[in-house]
């Protein structure tokens, strides 16, 4: 766990691609292999423990993504930081959302922000608030 306790999960970048076949061909080129996704609309490409979401005409700008509750490998932790935790302490640290959650609810979550130069950061917990946390 980080120094002040505000582990954020595993980290992946979700690019926002013009073409997916031709952006799932490149990566393949650098060894990523898919893992999930619809082939669709997006995909998700992993290469030892580095994750890329490879997202066609779901949002504009490439995102920073952490995801709680999942290690780098794409296994569920049975103790991790609620994202609710980790709401409070990043507005506590000035940290400004662009979209939130609601504190009292307990199931998968997410809250979103930028860095200080517009790159957005997404926290994604997939999995409902771990049992036996308090707040």
């Amino acid at each position: 766990m980080s120094q002040d306790g505000m582990e954020l999960g595993a980290f992946s970048i979700s690019l926002a691609v013009s073409d997916l076949g031709v952006s799932r061909e490149f990566y393949e080129r650098l060894g990523f292999r898919k893992t999930g996704g619809d082939g669709e609309h997006y995909l998700i490409m992993l290469n030892g423990s580095t994750v890329i979401g490879l997202f066609q005409g779901l949002f504009e700008k490439n995102i920073l993504t952490f995801n709680p509750g999942l290690t780098q490998s794409a296994e569920q932790l049975s103790e991790f930081t609620d994202i609710r935790k980790l709401r409070e302490r990043l507005l506590e640290a000035g940290v400004e959302l662009t979209t939130d959650l609601d504190p009292n609810e307990t199931g998968p979550a997410s809250i979103a922000f930028e860095d200080p130069d517009g790159n957005p950061v997404l926290i994604d917990q997939f999995f409902p608030k771990p049992g036996g946390e308090a707040g």
